[in-house]
């Protein structure tokens, strides 16, 4: 397949697959139910890394920024149940904990993201994103579920997280 036919190809793709109709049943969705900036970013943050949305949107009431600011540890342990895959309770409390301590100590996602942005590369500001978002007490294992371009990863998580928000920042 030559250039030409490779842009053909992708164009139709964008028109087959950017329309109401498929987000309607997709995760890219999740998203889309919030006008908030920080629930926005939260939301797709979680849908993209988890690959889930809708169940963990309701057992943050609907209301991610608010639930990640504001929440008690028994909000946390109600979590506890939750699994998605290899992503536990736990997992998604230490999400919740390390997104509240991003939006407090360093200005939300976005100021964590544009901070190290590269004109050309998002690899170093997911890098730093990685290290910021595991500078407070984790569980190791929960580790596994941000990637780290830095460490030959291609951090198709982070980067559909970019892509849901269209916040390449």
């Amino acid at each position: 397949m030559n250039s030409s036919e490779l842009k053909d190809f992708l164009d139709e793709k964008v028109l087959q697959y950017n329309t109401f109709d498929f987000i309607e049943s997709d995760p890219v969705q999740i998203p889309h139910l919030f006008s908030l900036k920080e629930d926005i970013e939260i939301a797709g943050f979680l849908s993209a890394t988890i690959a889930w949305g809708n169940r963990m949107m309701d057992l943050m009431g609907n209301a991610p920024f608010d639930f990640v600011m504001s929440h008690t540890e028994n909000d946390l342990e109600r979590l506890e149940t939750f699994v998605h895959r290899t992503f536990n309770g736990i997992d998604f409390a230490s999400f919740i904990r390390s997104l509240q301590h991003i939006y407090t100590n360093h200005g939300g996602l976005e100021t964590v993201f544009s901070k190290h942005q590269e004109t050309n590369s998002m690899q170093k500001s997911i890098h730093e994103f990685k290290k910021i978002f595991f500078e407070i007490p984790h569980q190791y294992r929960t580790q596994k579920h941000i990637s780290d371009p830095l460490n030959n990863s291609a951090a198709k998580r982070i980067n559909i997280f970019m892509r849901l928000n269209k916040v390449v920042y």
